[in-house]
């Protein structure tokens, strides 16, 4: 459960702090075959990535079910294409394992990449004013690029186009040490791995592993996480797109990825049931108290069925029995 610190959220809100880039790891993927292989891998698009673009990915099984998420560049002065694939370091064994099954006849190959093993991440409102004052360039989101600087060669990264701005630039240890050390200088502060937490919480980002399931579960659809940015519906067959066609054929999902005001006591243990009426209609799947300008609020991430969410259109809320209640009190679906 993070402990909320204003001043630190405020920041971030605000203007800019840095942190370190821990648990994240990174795949070059090579080979004359590499765009066509990996473009029937991954749920977007990659065969359309120009040099230093990325996009968000899912990689799913046959029944369309989510393996692992990733965002996926292709690197600059290439040829043929190759690309990086970012993803957090827990993840990287499954994925590799579940992407290397499927290299049959194909010329791609698959090396980790440990040519930039420290890395620190500068984000906020201002973001972009601070990589300007360390002499780099304030990239769009979802880009890639190599800069020599007096502080070393860097990889920087742009990996999210969400509402806070973020750059994530990776390096030698001593390189990313001398980085900070300049970050300080300019007087941005670290923050901490709480404040980053109440950040995706107030946001409604999900987590993969905690929000979007880990890949023993293998339980969560695409649509079902409003994750729609991972999605391309023109760029023909990967593995799993029969099903998320179906899905968009149809035009809902069952459940959905929905972010709550929790009023009562923190959850004991996540992920926790939802109710209404008695009735089990989805769960929680994070929470913790994020500081807004009122005081400490709880909020809370995870999944609400439909049918839920449609008896409280019908009926009103609260009040009518239409109540959605969690082990320790009620949750509140938020916008």
């Amino acid at each position: 459960m993070p402990t909320p610190d204003r001043q630190e959220l405020s920041l971030l809100q605000q203007a800019a702090g840095f942190a370190p880039a821990e648990n994240r790891a990174f795949l070059r993927i090579t080979g004359s075959d590499a765009t066509r292989w990996l473009n029937g891998m991954v749920s977007n698009s990659v065969k359309s990535l120009q040099p230093g673009e990325g996009n968000y990915n899912f990689l799913l099984n046959a029944q369309g079910r989510i393996q692992g998420d990733a965002t996926i560049y292709r690197e600059t002065g290439t040829e043929p294409a190759t690309f990086l694939l970012a993803t957090s370091a827990s993840q990287m064994e499954a994925i590799r394992s579940h992407l290397d099954r499927f290299i049959i006849m194909d010329d791609v190959e698959l090396q980790e990449s440990g040519g930039h093993p420290a890395g620190l991440i500068i984000l906020g409102r201002q973001a972009a004013t601070v990589l300007e004052n360390l002499g780099l360039p304030a990239m769009e989101p979802l880009r890639l690029a190599l800069a020599d600087t007096p502080h070393g060669h860097l990889l920087l990264l742009t990996p999210t186009c969400g509402e806070t701005p973020v750059y994530e630039l990776r390096s030698t240890p001593t390189a990313i040490e001398a980085l900070g050390s300049a970050l300080q200088r300019l007087q941005v502060p670290q923050v901490s791995a709480d404040a980053l937490e109440c950040l995706r919480l107030l946001e409604a980002r999900p987590l993969f592993g905690k929000d979007i399931r880990n890949i023993e579960t293998a339980h969560d659809l695409p649509q079902e996480t409003g994750q729609t940015h991972a999605l391309h519906f023109a760029k023909g067959c990967y593995l799993g797109q029969e099903i998320v066609e179906r899905i968009r054929s149809r035009g809902q999902v069952h459940r959905s990825f929905t972010a709550f005001r929790l009023q009562g006591e923190p959850p004991a243990e996540l992920p926790a049931p939802i109710e209404m009426a008695g009735k089990l209609v989805g769960e929680l799947t994070s929470a913790g108290l994020v500081p807004l300008p009122e005081g400490p609020v709880l909020l809370g991430l995870g999944y609400l069925r439909q049918e839920a969410l449609d008896a409280r259109l019908r009926h009103g809320a609260p009040g009518g029995g239409q109540e959605l209640t969690y082990p320790g009190g009620r949750a509140i679906p938020r916008t």
